[in-house]
């Protein structure tokens, strides 16, 4: 195991591994400094930066930051790491491949074609020698398309996900926010429904009530019911209507355990939903949740940050050529991103991580009642991710989600981000409000409140 010096201020530096180098380089957060393992001082954090821009980005091949032996996603990551998409790039440093990345000649092919030589520790180091802005520019660059019903990741274009949860899952109080996000235009990326169990039958409840929507109305999007992958598995077998498998997943075989999952059964999933072929312009067919802390709060992060393991999420999730992949950033609570500022960049960081490994990246911008951020911190980091491309954002009914208990973006949120920034729906979906006579003649949203609109039947149809 390799050793980093470096000095500043008179003081010479050193740090014992390279993922000791990664933690201390990484912007303060509550997690790293509950683990043990952030900085210092803001001096020791400038210093191993100084350091980690001197690391060859080859030197992440040979010293991995979890041992080969010892978890199969670092088996994952070395095993099929693609040498030739690598090339390009491996006289490179940490530092200049920063500068490379903010030149003009890493455009949307380059970065497209090198996305596979990467790993997930070298776009985490990469990211903490960046400022808020870098991120931002690199990651809009990035074009990452992928398609079930609805086509995500287009330019120009932003996706929503309509999340109609009901803390006891009646259909009346589903259905109450469906038509809510549908009228506001939302749901083109999913219909997802985190369940208040995990029961099969609660599930397959829901997974027919939104596809009978989804059917009735000719909706093109695809519907997911949260539950965990081996429901999903099982609900396939006995002939559920299931568009999507979900699962959360991490960095990290223990951590991936405490999920109670697999690369195998994630395997075996994947096998079964391509079978099903229920997609219509594509076959892109799991969704994968991800964030900041899980590994740690399991106690499975190896002594490794909380960013970088992060990151190696990410590798587990472009083995399945996922529709979406979502952080669900600062979900987790204060003692792993304490404040706004601290969630805020974690959000720019997982979706610059996540484009560059070729994922499809989208965010709950979200954080709980009991974390120092609010209402304004949602609209900072909803614009900043606007900006920088995200595929799509998680919306709630009035920013609040009832059943989870923690405050998110609302459906009128995502019509404020689709005007500021002159993004649209997915191209299927767009054509379906316009076909229902959801759009005005400039393609926004038209108000269609105390009208008979055709949409809400919906309500009616489900509180019957």
């Amino acid at each position: 195991m390799s050793s980093y010096t470096s000095t500043l201020g008179g003081h010479r530096y050193r740090f014992d591994s390279l993922a000791r180098l990664l933690a201390a380089a990484s912007p303060e957060r509550s997690g790293d400094r509950l683990a043990g393992l952030a900085a210092d001082s803001a001096q020791q954090r400038v210093a191993a930066r100084w350091a980690l821009a001197e690391v060859p980005l080859a030197q992440f091949l040979a010293e991995p930051v979890i041992p080969y032996e010892d978890d199969d996603v670092t088996r994952l990551i070395v095993d099929t790491h693609d040498l030739a998409a690598f090339a390009p790039l491996a006289g490179l440093t940490v530092g200049g491949f920063r500068e490379w990345l903010l030149s003009e000649a890493a455009d949307a092919d380059a970065l497209a074609a090198v996305s596979p030589g990467l790993t997930p520790e070298m776009v985490a180091a990469v990211s903490k020698l960046m400022g808020n802005a870098d991120l931002v520019a690199v990651a809009r660059k990035v074009r990452v398309v992928t398609a079930f019903r609805s086509t995500i990741g287009l330019p120009g274009r932003l996706a929503t996900r309509l999340q109609p949860n009901h803390p006891t899952d009646d259909p009346a109080g589903v259905a109450a926010a469906l038509l809510d996000g549908l009228l506001l235009g939302s749901g083109d990326a999913v219909i997802g429904i985190n369940p208040a169990t995990d029961s099969p039958r609660a599930v397959r409840d829901l997974l027919e009530l939104l596809d009978g929507v989804i059917q009735r109305y000719a909706i093109p999007t695809q519907s997911c019911v949260l539950c965990h992958v081996t429901t999903s598995v099982d609900l396939m077998e006995r002939g559920a209507p299931v568009d999507l498998v979900f699962q959360s997943i991490a960095g990290t075989q223990a951590a991936n355990a405490s999920f109670g999952v697999t690369l195998g059964l994630l395997d075996e999933a994947y096998a079964a939903a391509g079978e099903l072929n229920r997609g219509t312009v594509g076959r892109n067919a799991l969704y994968f949740e991800t964030g900041q802390g899980s590994a740690l709060s399991a106690d499975a992060h190896h002594g490794v940050d909380q960013q970088t393991v992060e990151a190696r999420a990410y590798a587990v999730a472009r083995r399945y050529d996922p529709l979406l992949v979502n952080t669900v950033v600062g979900f987790i609570g204060p003692e792993y991103l304490y404040d706004g500022r601290q969630i805020l960049r974690a959000a720019l960081e997982d979706h610059f991580c996540g484009k560059l490994l070729g994922l499809p990246m989208g965010l709950d911008i979200c954080y709980t009642n009991h974390a120092d951020a609010d209402d304004d911190d949602v609209a900072t980091m909803l614009t900043m991710l606007g900006v920088a491309g995200a595929s799509f954002v998680i919306c709630t009914p009035g920013g609040d989600d009832i059943m989870l208990n923690y405050q998110s973006a609302s459906y009128h949120d995502a019509l404020y981000l689709r005007e500021v920034l002159g993004l649209r729906p997915a191209p299927e979906f767009e054509a379906w409000l316009d076909g229902i006579g959801l759009l005005d003649e400039r393609g926004a949203i038209r108000d269609v409140s105390g009208t008979a609109h055709p949409l809400t039947a919906i309500g009616k149809e489900l509180a019957a």
